[in-house]
Parts: structure tokens; C-alpha cells; sequence
């Protein structure tokens, strides 16, 4: 099992960070190699990706989700093995820190040399900048926000 933990700051509001997060349909606007999700029902999401030429299709339930607070997430179906929660802290009125933390099981040789050589790390940070330039970008709009509760503490998501 590997892990990867990595954080952000973003000059928006929590309320703003969260909700864009909720919004898993956007994801491939702003991370590398995530083709396309889709949102199942409220706790289902379905992923398509493409990262180094291997193309895989899962399915990922959210374990816990606590508005301006955290969202967890463990897979559930397919071609990949991970869990993780991406947790938002409010600096200040206009300033949140986003951090990822993320378990995942390397498939294979190329995947367990890519993970040692720290690409996975990489790939997790620049997503996270890329989430932090898209949502500056609309000048701190959300495309959406879902502001349902799911699961409690117990459902942290990592394995």
C-alpha cells in the first residue's frame, strides 16, 4: 500500500473550495489523466482514466461527506484499488487549505516504479494546483455544490 498526502492553499472561501470539490464531473478540467466521472447517485461515482497509455473504468463510493469540512472515498468496483479524504481548513475569510491524502495499491511493475520514483506524489500536487487555478480562475464561483451529510467518523474511506 502506498500513500501520498499533499496540500493547497486557495484564495476562495471553504464554502467555495467544498463545493467545487462536490462537483466530481468537473474533475477532468483540472486532473491529469481522469478522462470522465460520472455521479451515480449520491454516494456513486463511476471513473474513467487514462494515465500512461492504461485505460481503466471503476467505481468509487463516498463514505463520508461533512459540508466545508471533508469528503471521503474508497473504490469499490473495477480496475483500481484506492481510498482516500480531501479535507478543507479555513485560513481565513477568503483563504482555505486543501489537503489530499490518498491510499492506493500500485498495479504491476510500471505502476509499483512509477509510485517509488514519486510520480504518483507529482501527479497528486499538480492536480491539486490545477484545482486551485480553475476555481481562481472563475473568480471564486462555483460550478455547483451539494451540500448533503454522508456517513460519520468511522467512515474515514482509507483502507
Amino acid at each position: 500500500m502506498s500513500q501520498v498526502e499533499e496540500s493547497v492553499r486557495v484564495d476562495v472561501p471553504v464554502s467555495t473550495a467544498y463545493n467545487q470539490w462536490t462537483q466530481f464531473e468537473t474533475f477532468p478540467a483540472f486532473m491529469e489523466g481522469v478522462e470522465r466521472v460520472e455521479q451515480r447517485t449520491d454516494t456513486l461515482t463511476h471513473w474513467v482514466t487514462n494515465i500512461g497509455g492504461v485505460r481503466r473504468e471503476f467505481d468509487a463510493a463516498i463514505t463520508e461527506q461533512r459540508p466545508d469540512e471533508r469528503v471521503a472515498w474508497t473504490t469499490v468496483d473495477g480496475a483500481a484499488r484506492q481510498a482516500g479524504v480531501v479535507t478543507f481548513h479555513r485560513i481565513d475569510d477568503s483563504t482555505t487549505k486543501v489537503m489530499l491524502q490518498l491510499d492506493f495499491e500500485p498495479e504491476g511493475v510500471t505502476e509499483t516504479v512509477g509510485d517509488k520514483l514519486g510520480l504518483v506524489k507529482r501527479r497528486v500536487s499538480g492536480d491539486l494546483h490545477r484545482f486551485k487555478k480553475f476555481i481562481e480562475e472563475r473568480g471564486g464561483q462555483e460550478t455547483g455544490a451539494w451540500r448533503g451529510e454522508v456517513g460519520g467518523p468511522e467512515g474515514s474511506g482509507v483502507f
